[in-house]
């Protein structure tokens, strides 16, 4: 084998798992406890206890680092349920978000947000790489009820969706009335139920 057919030596060292999430809850940490301002690169790799040079190698900004950051801690606290019917499964759900919403999540999500705003002109990079996910998983649990008939409301699932984390969201953002489990859950099942 020829010097020109040869991979490139690999340089510097692996990404580390360990290092990452550490990485991850720090900017999520600070983000929380201080805000949006305070998750500087600076601060989170003084924090954790990195080099800005490890993070800066594995996030191209500091935009993709909070979104990840905040990915990881929504996929910990707002999994979908894997199994159950589903009316249960996006009541359950549904409940879950608002009790997230009234906490520190709900803080940085609203942050989170206005960065991808504020950087890019648009939240496009938010909906790609959290909502789009998310809300395929939960429009296929809304098809799935739709065929065994336990979902009544015969619209597009993916408008259902909409109705309903859209609205949640609406309400949290302008503080319309207090997101409690009980209108979560009377919100889903106004919005499936229905004929």
């Amino acid at each position: 084998m020829s010097g020109l057919d040869a991979k490139p030596a690999r340089r510097g060292r692996p990404r580390s798992a360990e290092t990452e999430q550490a990485i991850l809850e720090s900017a999520y940490a600070i983000m929380a406890a201080q805000g949006l301002a305070a998750a500087s690169i600076d601060a989170i790799a003084r924090d954790c206890g990195v080099s800005k040079m490890t993070i800066y190698k594995w996030w191209p900004s500091r935009e993709a680092l909070l979104i990840d950051a905040f990915l990881r801690q929504a996929s910990s606290i707002l999994p979908l349920p894997e199994t159950g019917d589903p009316l249960t499964r996006l009541r359950k759900h549904a409940a879950a978000y608002v009790r997230a919403l009234n906490g520190d999540f709900g803080k940085v999500q609203l942050a989170v947000i206005s960065e991808c705003i504020a950087g890019t002109g648009s939240a496009k990079i938010f909906s790609d790489r959290y909502l789009a996910m998310r809300r395929d998983v939960a429009v296929q649990i809304i098809r799935l009820g739709q065929q065994d008939n336990s979902i009544k409301a015969s619209d597009p699932a993916g408008d259902l969706y909409d109705r309903i984390y859209g609205t949640l969201f609406y309400q949290y953002v302008f503080g319309f009335r207090t997101l409690t489990k009980d209108y979560a859950e009377k919100l889903v099942d106004a919005v499936l139920a229905e004929k």
